[in-house]
C-alpha cells in the first residue's frame, strides 16, 4: 500500500528510508497481524491477548431487577493498557493509509488541487473522519451512560467501573493521536510545519491521558464531544471550500460562532465538576489503590489546565480571524488599486481614440499644420 505521490518505476532498495515510506502501511500491518495470529495458539495467546483484548477487567454485580443482580464486566485503567494503547496505535497507522489511498487520493485526482492545497486537502480529511466518528462514539457513550445529567459527572467518583465501550474509546483516543508522530515521516512532512502538528498532538494527550488515568473520563468526553463536534464542522467547510462548493462560507461562519460558544461550555463544565460537583464528595484525600485524585489541589489544577487550554485555543483562534482580515483587506487594496489602473488606462486610452477622431474631422490644411506643430 503505497502513500501519496507519484509512484517511482524504480523500486527502491530493501529497507532504505523510500521504502519504508512508501510501504509502511504493509509492513504496519503484518507486525498487527503477528499479534492476531498469536491468538490461534495456545501457546502465545496470553501474551498475544495483552496486546489486543482490553486489560484490568473486573466483575461487578449490577441490579438488572430489584433485588436481582448478575455479574457484568467492566474496566479500570492500568499499566497493561500500554500494550493495548500500541497495537491499536499500529491499527490506526493502516487505517489512516486505506484512508489517504482509497479515498482522499482519488477525490484529489478529480479536483487537481495544487501541492500546497493538497497537503491541506488531506489533512482535513483525515481529521474529519477521525473527528466525526470520534463524535458519533463519543455522544453514544454519553446518551448510554446519561451523562446529559450533569451531575453523573462527579456523581460516584471515582468512576473505576467503566464499560467495554468507554475504555476502548480512550485506548483508540490515546492511539490515534500517538500516531500523529511517525505519520511525520511516513507522510514526509516539511520541518517548518511539523511544529503544529506535534503541538496539537501533545495537547490532545496531556488531557486525554491524564483525565483517563485519574479517573475524570465522564467529565473528559463531554468536552471531547463538544470540541469534536466544532472541529468537525470546520475541517468539512474546509474540505466543501477546497472543492469550490459555495455553502462552505456559511458553514465557516457557524463553525466560527460555535468555536466561541464551545469554549465557554466547555469552562462552564469545568467549573461546575472540578469547583462545585466533586468539591462536595465525602473522600478528598488521594488514594492510588483505588483511584481517587478528589482533592482540593489536583481539582485546582485541573480547572486551571482546562482553562488555560480554551484559553490558549480562543487565543489562536483570534489571531487567525485577525490574519484573514488582514489578508482580506490586503486582497481588497490589490483589488482597488488594480481595478484603478486599469480605469486610467482606459481612460487614457480613450483620450487618444477621441483626439484622433477630432483630427480626422479637420481639413487636410489644419491636419497638416498639427502635424507640423506636434513634430516642433
Amino acid at each position: 500500500m503505497a502513500v501519496k505521490g507519484k509512484k517511482s518505476t524504480k523500486n527502491p532498495p530493501i529497507m532504505s528510508h523510500e521504502f519504508v515510506i512508501q510501504n509502511h502501511a504493509d509492513l504496519v500491518s503484518c507486525v498487527a497481524m503477528v499479534f492476531v495470529l498469536g491468538l490461534m495458539f495456545q501457546v502465545s495467546t496470553p501474551l498475544a491477548s495483552v496486546f489486543i483484548v482490553l486489560q484490568h477487567n473486573v466483575s461487578l454485580p449490577v441490579e438488572v431487577q430489584p433485588g436481582n443482580f448478575m455479574d457484568m464486566t467492566f474496566y479500570t485503567p492500568g499499566i497493561r493498557d500500554l500494550p493495548t494503547v500500541f497495537f491499536y496505535f499500529l491499527i490506526a497507522i493502516v487505517v489512516h493509509a486505506i484512508i489517504q489511498e482509497y479515498v482522499l487520493d482519488k477525490i484529489n485526482r478529480k479536483l487537481h488541487l495544487s501541492k500546497a492545497k493538497h497537503n491541506k486537502f488531506d489533512e482535513s480529511g483525515q481529521l474529519f473522519t477521525f473527528y466525526l466518528v470520534s463524535m458519533m462514539a463519543a455522544g453514544d457513550l454519553i446518551f448510554r451512560e446519561q451523562l446529559f445529567n450533569i451531575s453523573m459527572l462527579w456523581e460516584g467518583y471515582p468512576h473505576n467501573g467503566m464499560t467495554f465501550a468507554f475504555k476502548f474509546f480512550f485506548i483508540a483516543q490515546i492511539a490515534y493521536w500517538l500516531h500523529v508522530f511517525p505519520e511525520l515521516y511516513f507522510q514526509k512532512v516539511k520541518k517548518e510545519d511539523m511544529a503544529p502538528k506535534i503541538q496539537y498532538a501533545c495537547l490532545y494527550l496531556a488531557f486525554i491521558v491524564p483525565a483517563y488515568y485519574m479517573r475524570f473520563s465522564r467529565v473528559c468526553i463531554v468536552l471531547l464531544f463538544v470540541h469534536y463536534a466544532v472541529e468537525a464542522l470546520y475541517h468539512m467547510s474546509r474540505l466543501l471550500a477546497y472543492g469550490d462548493i459555495s455553502v462552505a462560507k456559511k458553514l465557516f461562519k457557524i463553525s466560527d460562532a460555535l468555536f466561541v460558544v464551545a469554549r465557554l461550555g466547555s469552562v462552564i463544565l469545568a467549573v461546575l465538576t472540578f469547583w462545585f460537583g466533586l468539591a462536595k464528595a465525602d473522600e478528598q484525600v488521594l488514594n492510588l489503590e483505588t483511584g481517587n485524585f478528589n482533592t482540593s489541589l489536583v481539582r485546582l489544577n485541573c480547572l486551571v489546565g482546562v482553562c488555560l487550554l480554551q484559553a490558549f485555543l480562543m487565543y489562536y483562534f483570534i489571531m487567525a480571524q485577525m490574519r484573514r482580515s488582514r489578508e482580506a483587506y490586503s486582497a481588497a487594496e490589490e483589488l482597488k488599486a488594480s481595478a484603478t489602473k486599469r480605469k486610467n488606462f482606459l481612460q487614457e486610452k480613450a483620450k487618444q481614440r477621441q483626439a484622433k477622431r477630432d483630427q480626422a474631422s479637420l481639413p487636410e490644411v489644419d491636419q497638416d499644420t498639427n502635424l507640423r506643430q506636434r513634430a516642433n
